[in-house]
């Protein structure tokens, strides 16, 4: 059986974490990467986890004319894992039109050229951060899509809508959104994981590289919130239970035991905690005191968001399996082991 599946961005931190899940249950992948955000070197570690090296050609989906040649050569492909975006909240207020040619035009090319075939797979990167600051928690799909933060929160919304919307005259195209948390860790060989470029958008690459000193303070947005200590409470989910996500919701597709031609998942854990939950969590598992500051609070920042991951569960059969512990403990070693 054919077993050959794209993976874009696949050089990210996400996608890389993928990639290996995908070779260790016997696909064959390739990926497509512009190493805008990311790097080749990434490929090495994949290729030492798993035995194998993954096919990789630099390509930039903006440009359509090389999409569809892609496409022509790989014409043998069963399905795509699209994580190429551009994927920082502050970057898109400033640059929106970036964000929307770069995460919605690719977009609109791959799926031109899947509506081509006899049929295909898609799986869709979205973000918890089409709910906004949710009614009710835990968050369930039912929850309603808020009124985006941001450009490239807006990006997410609009990019389910246009798969959607594809599917719905579409027999021959399947496609599953997965809406993940708050993704944190790294493999436990300590061979890929998050690699920031600049300072790091996300709290946890911030608190190792604090804990290494490369960052002489961390800063804590907040602890006025109507939460326990006053910090906001996100969902952390350990990336490589998040990669697993991706294989099982691929798989449903495969195997056509989808009940819909588009269905949406949340991937969390189904807990809730709060920023200095983290800090001190870190600081238990790498016996180091972390210097940091209460700030005023963060424009945009919602209170609290967690999942409610009954429908992953019973519907993909997939669960969180790592807790914080774990992945925090990853992501510090991955930091060690880089710097």
């Amino acid at each position: 059986m054919k077993k050959k599946i794209i993976v874009t961005g696949g050089c990210g931190y996400i996608g890389s974490h993928v990639v290996v899940e995908l070779q260790n249950e016997g696909f064959d992948v390739v990926i497509i990467d512009n190493l805008s955000n990311s790097s080749e070197a990434v490929l090495k570690g994949i290729t030492a986890i798993t035995g194998k090296q993954p096919l990789f050609e630099r390509l930039d989906l903006r440009d359509k004319a090389l999409v569809i040649d892609f496409f022509k050569r790989h014409h043998d492909i069963i399905g795509v894992i699209h994580f190429a975006a551009s994927k920082a909240v502050g970057e898109s207020v400033k640059l929106p039109l970036l964000y929307y040619e770069n995460n919605l035009n690719t977009l609109i090319y791959i799926l031109q050229e899947l509506q081509k075939k006899e049929s295909s797979n898609f799986i869709f990167s979205s973000s918890c951060t089409v709910y906004g600051q949710a009614d009710t928690l835990p968050i369930t799909e039912a929850a309603p899509i808020k009124e985006a933060e941001s450009p490239y929160g807006n990006t997410k919304q609009i990019g389910e809508e246009i798969i959607r919307d594809t599917c719905k005259v579409s027999e021959n195209l399947k496609a599953v959104a997965l809406r993940y948390f708050n993704p944190i860790g790294a493999h436990e060989s300590a061979k890929i994981g998050e690699l920031p470029i600049g300072t790091p958008q996300n709290l946890v690459p911030y608190i190792t590289q604090t804990g290494m000193g490369l960052r002489g303070q961390l800063s804590v947005f907040g602890d006025d919130y109507p939460t326990q200590d006053g910090t906001c409470i996100r969902d952390y989910i350990h990336v490589v239970d998040l990669a697993k996500a991706h294989v099982s919701a691929l798989k449903r597709l495969i195997k056509g035991n989808n009940t819909q031609n588009f269905e949406v998942f949340n991937i969390g854990t189904g807990q809730g905690s709060s920023v200095l939950e983290v800090i001190h969590t870190f600081e238990e598992v790498s016996d180091i005191k972390l210097n940091y500051k209460i700030m005023g609070r963060r424009e945009g920042d919602v209170i609290a968001a967690y999942a409610d991951t009954t429908k992953a569960n019973t519907v993909l059969g997939w669960q969180a399996k790592l807790n914080l512990k774990d992945a925090l403990s990853s992501a510090w070693k991955w930091e060690q082991e880089n710097n």
